[in-house]
């Protein structure tokens, strides 16, 4: 990882645990408050624990886009957790040959860069 880069990366984990620890529920109660700020601070400390010894450039490029993108959407919509995407269970699949195989793939290939790593943490 080059300097440059692992100061983006710190950045990044500091502006979270920012977000946390001035975070306000949408609902307004305390226990939510601080159930959504632990819950910041979990996500962010588990993900950016289990990327640390990535050292691909693409991959520490998605990742970054991936916590941006998290940011931004938690920060726009006052929620957290990641929004969840609604595919009909075959909606993807072309209209011959509906296999389990390619279904799956297609669900990969159209899930949301926030997403990416939030099945393999949960």
């Amino acid at each position: 990882m080059t300097p440059a880069t692992r100061q983006e990366v710190l950045g990044l984990y500091r502006r979270v645990l920012r977000i946390a620890r001035t975070w306000q529920s949408a609902s307004g109660h305390t226990e939510d408050t601080m159930r959504e700020k632990e819950y910041i601070r979990n996500e962010a400390r588990t993900l950016f624990q289990k990327n640390r010894n990535v050292t691909d450039p693409k991959l520490i490029k998605q990742c970054i886009e991936e916590c941006e993108a998290r940011i931004e959407i938690g920060l726009h919509y006052n929620i957290p957790y990641p929004r969840p995407i609604h595919l009909p269970p075959m909606g993807l699949a072309h209209k011959q040959g509906r296999t389990l195989r390619h279904q799956e793939k297609l669900r990969k290939i159209s899930k949301p860069i926030y997403l990416k790593s939030h099945d393999e943490v949960s």
